[in-house]
C-alpha cells in the first residue's frame, strides 16, 4: 500500500477546546435528528412545567416552523439565559442520576435547538411580566419584555438552517410531518389528563387541525381509555383487555387487544416506562412472547402498555434520546409482561373481536344493485335437509368426536335443526344448522352466531392437550403395529433429539435404522391419527422453529401441530348434541375465541344487522 492514509499527517495534531457553538451543534447532532425528534423535546418539557394545554404549530413538516405553546409554571426573566445554557436545568440537582422522575434531565435540548436554528423563548411565571428572548445560531439576544398571559410560547424556525448539510438527510414534507404526528400521539397516550392539539400552519393562518385529543376525566382508566379510543381508533378501545397487574414492586397497567384484533406489522404496539414512551426491544419481545400461543407468526398484537417503578430500578440514561431504558431486573420486567398479559387473554375465553362481526356484516351488504333474475343453468341453491330430532340424553364429550353421524344416504351442503329452546341465553347460542359441513349456525337472543367447527375443535383440543401436559402428562395409546416414518437423516435426527420431549406428548418415537423412526404410541386425545402425516407435520414445525425459540416453546407448537389432527374436520356432519357440546365448551375454555393461529372461530351477526341487509330497520 503506497497511498498514504488520510488519517496519517507528517505534522504532529495539535489538541484544542472546542468553541461552545461547536459544542452545541455536536450535541444538536444527537438530540435532535430530525424535527421531531425537537418537536419531542419541547412537548416534554411542557409536561415537565405541569401544564395542561399543550398547542403544536408546524410548517413544512416542521422543517421552517415549530411552535409549542403550553400553559404550565413558565419561567421568569432571569430564567430565560440560564435555560439556554448547556446542562442548566431545574429537574434534578445533580445529586443522584438514578432518582428521575421527569421526561428531561439533561438540559441539552433548548441550547441544541438554539445553536441549529433560530429559536425563540417567550415566557411567563405566576406573579412575574412576561419576557422573552432569542438564539439565532448559537448567539444569544438579550432579554426582552414580552405579552403573555402565562406558560411559555417555544418557536423555532428554520430547523438546521446553522448545518446545512443536515437538511440534505431530511426526508419529504410529509413524511416528517407524519414523524412529528406519531412523536405526539405517543406522548398524548402517556398523558392522559393533558389535552393535546397539532397544527399544520403551511399555509399560514391557524392552520388545519391534524391531531386532536381534549383532556380526560374520572379515573386513570377511564381517561387512558377514552384517550386510546382517540388515538387508535374506537375498535381499539372496544375490543382491547384491561390490564392491572403488580409484582415486587413493578407495576402493569394499559390495554392489550384480543388475538383476532390483530395487525399485519408492529405498528400498534406503545410501550411506556414511567410514562416515558420507549423503543425497548426486550420489553416488544416480551409482548410478542405473550401472544405466542395465540397468534401465527406473521400477525402482530396491538397494545398500550405502561410499566412504572421506583426510579432507582431502571436506568433511562442510556440513550441520548432517552428512548431506551435498562431496568435493574429484566427478567422481571418481561415475566410481568408476559403473565400479565397470557392470564387477560385467558380471562377473556371465548371472546372474540368486534371488527370480526363489522366485516362479516361488510361483506354480506348488497352493493346496491337490483335483485336480478336467476340465470338458467347456474347452480341451484343448496338444498336442506330436515333431521330427526335426537333422543334425550344424547349429549358427549366435545373431545370424542371421532366417528362419522350415520343417517344420510348423500352429503347436503345445508342441515336444518329442530328448534330446542333454552340455549339461546347462552352466549354462544344454540345451534341450529350446519352449513356445507363446516360452519354451525347458531341462534341467540340478539342474532346467530357462525361458527368454525374445525378451527373452533382444534383450538379445544389444543387447550386440553396443554392442561393434560402440565398435570400429569398426555395419556399415550399402544399402536398395535408400529409405524414406520421414512425421514431424511436431518429429519430424523431433529426429530429423535426431541424423542424425550415427544414422549411425554405422549407420542413414542424411536430410530429404525437409516433415516426412518418408528411410532410405537400416539397420543389417545387424537383418536386414530394419520401418524405418517402427524409426524411429517411436527418434523415441518420443529424446522420452522429452529433453534431461535427455547423448548417449552417449541414443545406448545407441536401441541397446536397434534391438535390439529384430533379435532373435527372440515365435512364432517355433526349431530345437534355434538353442535351444542361444542358451544358450550367453548364458552367454558379459554382462548375459545380464536384458533391456535389467532383467526376468529366464530363471528356473530346481531339482529339489528340483518334487518339492516333486508332493508327492515
Amino acid at each position: 500500500m503506497n497511498a498514504e492514509s488520510p488519517k496519517i499527517s507528517p505534522a504532529r495534531p495539535v489538541i484544542r477546546q472546542l468553541d461552545e457553538g461547536a459544542i452545541n451543534r455536536i450535541a444538536a447532532g444527537e438530540v435532535v435528528e430530525r424535527p421531531a425528534s425537537a418537536v419531542k423535546e419541547l412537548v416534554e418539557n411542557a409536561l415537565d412545567a405541569g401544564a395542561r394545554r399543550i398547542t403544536v404549530d408546524y410548517a413544512d413538516g416542521g422543517k421552517t416552523l415549530i411552535r409549542v405553546t403550553d400553559d404550565g409554571c413558565g419561567m421568569t426573566a432571569a430564567d430565560l439565559p440560564l435555560a439556554l445554557a448547556r446542562h442548566a436545568t431545574s429537574k434534578i440537582d445533580g445529586s443522584d442520576l438514578l432518582n428521575i422522575r421527569s421526561f428531561g434531565f439533561r438540559g441539552e435540548a433548548l441550547p441544541s435547538l438554539g445553536a441549529v436554528g433560530r429559536l425563540a423563548i417567550t415566557s411567563r411565571a405566576e406573579g412575574e411580566e412576561a419576557a422573552t428572548i432569542t438564539v439565532d445560531g448559537g448567539r444569544m439576544g438579550a432579554v426582552r419584555p414580552a405579552a403573555l398571559s402565562r406558560g411559555t410560547v417555544v418557536e423555532l424556525r428554520d430547523l438546521f438552517y446553522a448545518t446545512p448539510a443536515r437538511l440534505k438527510f431530511l426526508r419529504s414534507d410529509r413524511a416528517e410531518a407524519q414523524a412529528v404526528a406519531e412523536v405526539i400521539r405517543r406522548l398524548a397516550m402517556a398523558e392522559p389528563f393533558v389535552g393535546f392539539r397539532l397544527n399544520d400552519v403551511s399555509e399560514g393562518g391557524e392552520g388545519r387541525v391534524i391531531f386532536r385529543a381534549d383532556a380526560g376525566t374520572g379515573d386513570l382508566f377511564d381517561a387512558l381509555h377514552g384517550r386510546l379510543a382517540g388515538v387508535l381508533g374506537a375498535d381499539f378501545a372496544e375490543n382491547a383487555l384491561r390490564l392491572d397487574v403488580e409484582r415486587d414492586g413493578l407495576r402493569l397497567t394499559g390495554y392489550a387487544a384480543l388475538p383476532t384484533y390483530s395487525r399485519g406489522s408492529s405498528v400498534a404496539q406503545y410501550l411506556f416506562v414511567n410514562g416515558r414512551p420507549v423503543q425497548d426491544r426486550m420489553l416488544y419481545g416480551a409482548l410478542r412472547a405473550a401472544y405466542a400461543d395465540v397468534l401465527s407468526r406473521d400477525r402482530h398484537p396491538a397494545a398500550a402498555l405502561f410499566l412504572t417503578c421506583e426510579p432507582e430500578l431502571v436506568d433511562v440514561n442510556v440513550h441520548p434520546a432517552k428512548s431506551e431504558v435498562r431496568f435493574r431486573d429484566p427478567a422481571l420486567a418481561r415475566g410481568l409482561i408476559v403473565s400479565g398479559l397470557r392470564h387477560a387473554l385467558a380471562g377473556a375465553g371465548h371472546r372474540a373481536s368486534t371488527t370480526v362481526g363489522a366485516a362479516t356484516f361488510e361483506a354480506l351488504r348488497p352493493e346496491g344493485a337490483a335483485p336480478v333474475a336467476p340465470v338458467p343453468g347456474a347452480p341451484l341453491p343448496p338444498r336442506i335437509y330436515q333431521m330427526d330430532r335426537p333422543a334425550p340424553g344424547a349429549l358427549r364429550s366435545a373431545m370424542a368426536w371421532q366417528s362419522p353421524a350415520p343417517g344420510f344416504a348423500e352429503a347436503p351442503s345445508a342441515r336444518v335443526e329442530p328448534v330446542v329452546t333454552g340455549d339461546e341465553h347462552r352466549p354462544l347460542g344454540a345451534a341450529r344448522a350446519q352449513v356445507h359441513e363446516t360452519y354451525i349456525i347458531a341462534q341467540t337472543e340478539t342474532g346467530i352466531v357462525i361458527v368454525d367447527q374445525h378451527a373452533a375443535h382444534e383450538r379445544l383440543v389444543y387447550e386440553t392437550l396443554k392442561r393434560q401436559m402440565a398435570e400429569h402428562g398426555i395419556a399415550a395409546q399402544a399402536l398395535l403395529i408400529p409405524e414406520i416414518v421414512e425421514l431424511s437423516a436431518s429429519d430424523a435426527a431433529r426429530l429423535l433429539d426431541m424423542a424425550q420431549d415427544l414422549r411425554r406428548l405422549g407420542l413414542a418415537v424411536e430410530p429404525f435404522g437409516q433415516g426412518a423412526i418408528a411410532v410405537r404410541e400416539t397420543p389417545a386425545i387424537l383418536g386414530q391419527p394419520d401418524v405418517q402425516r402427524l409426524v411429517r407435520d411436527i418434523v415441518d414445525e420443529l424446522a420452522d422453529q429452529g433453534d431461535s425459540r427455547g423448548t417449552q416453546a417449541r414443545i406448545d407448537a407441536v401441541l397446536s401441530r397434534m391438535s390439529c389432527h384430533g379435532s373435527i374436520r372440515a365435512g364432517r356432519q355433526m349431530r345437534a348434541e355434538e353442535m351444542n357440546a361444542l358451544l358450550r365448551e367453548m364458552e367454558a375454555t379459554p382462548h375459545s375465541g380464536q384458533c391456535n393461529h389467532g383467526r376468529p372461530t366464530w363471528v356473530e351477526l346481531r339482529l339489528t344487522d340483518i334487518e339492516r341487509l333486508f332493508g327492515r330497520s
